[in-house]
């Protein structure tokens, strides 16, 4: 029986030991922190701030394989800073603190069919009040962000269900037309 012990921990320990595969993930690193701030640059509304992290050939794309561009990000962005107030993002369950947003930092060797790549994935909800009906949308939203080797977001890819969000802006913008 011992012996049966000592080989189960002897091949636990061998199968740990060989599962290094190169991946680490982080919390509070430079790209994380980042992100936060840039997440409050958009709940700020400022273009500019969130401008600064973009590279200057972004690609995003919004529950697309079809990116779009920076200027029709930003577009979209004032749409909803026009629509909505207040705009929240809010991860934390039960009891638990909400801390805004998740957020973490993947950096991926090189590999037989990829080169070393460095993501930054965001899970929170988007809650978001509409100044015309007061009423709140609540979605949940992933947003991955790949870097470059310049330390700029080199493309976004968003992963979210826009359909109360866009009825909500275009019914404003459609409000706003007919004054």
């Amino acid at each position: 029986k011992i012996m049966k012990k000592i080989f189960l921990l002897i091949l636990i320990v061998t199968l740990t030991s060989c599962t290094n595969t190169g991946v680490t993930v982080t919390f509070d690193d430079e790209k994380s922190n980042a992100i936060r701030t840039h997440y409050e640059n958009y709940l700020n509304n400022d273009m500019d701030g969130l401008k600064s992290l973009w590279a200057s050939d972004l690609e995003v794309f919004l529950n697309s394989t079809e990116a779009i561009s920076t200027d029709e990000l930003v577009v979209l962005l004032q749409a909803q800073h026009a629509t909505f107030d207040p705009i929240t993002m809010s991860w934390g369950q039960n009891e638990q603190e909400d801390i805004g947003q998740w957020v973490e930092t993947t950096t991926y060797p090189a590999g037989p069919a990829n080169d070393a790549v460095t993501v930054t994935q965001t899970w929170f909800n988007w809650n978001a009040t509409s100044k015309l009906t007061g009423e709140t949308i609540n979605l949940p939203a992933h947003i991955s962000f790949l870097w470059n080797e310049d330390g700029k977001i080199a493309q976004e890819f968003h992963n979210y269900d826009t359909g109360e969000m866009t009825a909500a802006i275009e019914a404003a913008q459609a409000a706003s037309a007919s004054e």
